[in-house]
């Protein structure tokens, strides 16, 4: 199994900054793409910002110019820096990450997630 703990979310006023982690843990061979995730009240769960084993990144519209996602391939962690926060960016957001782990002799891939965390941009 593998764990996905989530900090640094809260709240900020508009035009403000956070900045997210998410470390894994447990029975990790390789750790492929990491993302995240963000869901709003009464909206779906959408696709925030995913980086690949290689660093490809790919983002949203919505966040495109305003976050950057990054790892750390040594600490198993991924960042999120949020700049320019609007309230439209307020949700719980969740990491995301997809990890190859083994139980001999076999090789296997899953997706996991964390906990979630909230972000709150208001006057």
């Amino acid at each position: 199994q593998v764990q996905l703990v989530e900090s640094g979310g809260g709240s900020v006023q508009p035009g403000g900054s956070l900045r997210l982690s998410c470390a894994a843990s447990g029975s990790i061979f390789r750790i492929n793409a990491m993302g995240w995730y963000r869901q709003a009240p009464g909206k779906q769960r959408e696709l925030v910002a995913v980086i690949t084993s290689g660093s490809n990144t790919n983002y949203a519209d919505s966040v495109k110019g305003r976050f950057t996602v990054s790892r750390d391939n040594a600490k198993n962690t991924v960042y999120m820096q949020m700049n320019s926060l609007n309230p439209e960016d307020t949700a719980v957001y969740y990491c995301n990450a997809n990890v190859s782990s083994y139980n001999g002799p076999y090789y296997y891939s899953k997706d996991y997630w964390g906990q979630g965390t909230q972000v709150t941009v208001s006057s």
